[in-house]
């Protein structure tokens, strides 16, 4: 078996290039602030099933349970958080709807969250290598 077939690994390797790639893109957001008719874009983060190891990209609901009678009953309403408090971005009278301050916000959660995984995959690795007794 290859290291590069191991699903921890591959996970890893999978959400490091989810954030190269948007980085890219967030990148473009922030140059084109002043572009009129100009719309932000983002790209859906990878969701990996457990135990597969298999990627998709469709969102989880994940429900609300009562393990005990005195928890408070969920109501009717949808269960899901909603990702954006904001029900939509101000547009400038040229069109463009880019916000510097969301946008660098999510430039440095995601610099901070490719730091995160790139330790975790440098630790996977080193304990591999201890492992086999080269590290």
């Amino acid at each position: 078996m290859a290291i590069s077939d191991l699903p921890t690994l591959s996970i890893l390797r999978t959400k490091m290039q989810w954030h190269q790639e948007r980085q890219h893109v967030l990148a473009e957001n922030v140059s084109n602030s002043n572009t009129p008719n100009f719309k932000p874009r983002d790209l859906v983060e990878p969701k990996f099933e457990t135990g597969s190891g298999a990627v998709g990209g469709g969102a989880a609901s994940l429900q609300m349970t009562r393990t005990s009678a005195s928890h408070i009953a969920p109501d009717g309403a949808d269960p899901t958080f909603d990702q954006n408090g904001r029900a939509g971005f101000l547009t400038r009278p040229a069109g463009n709807s880019v916000s510097l301050e969301d946008e660098m916000l999510k430039v440095s959660a995601n610099q901070m969250d490719y730091a995160a995984v790139t330790s975790l995959y440098s630790k996977s690795l080193h304990l591999l290598k201890t492992a086999i007794g080269k590290g």
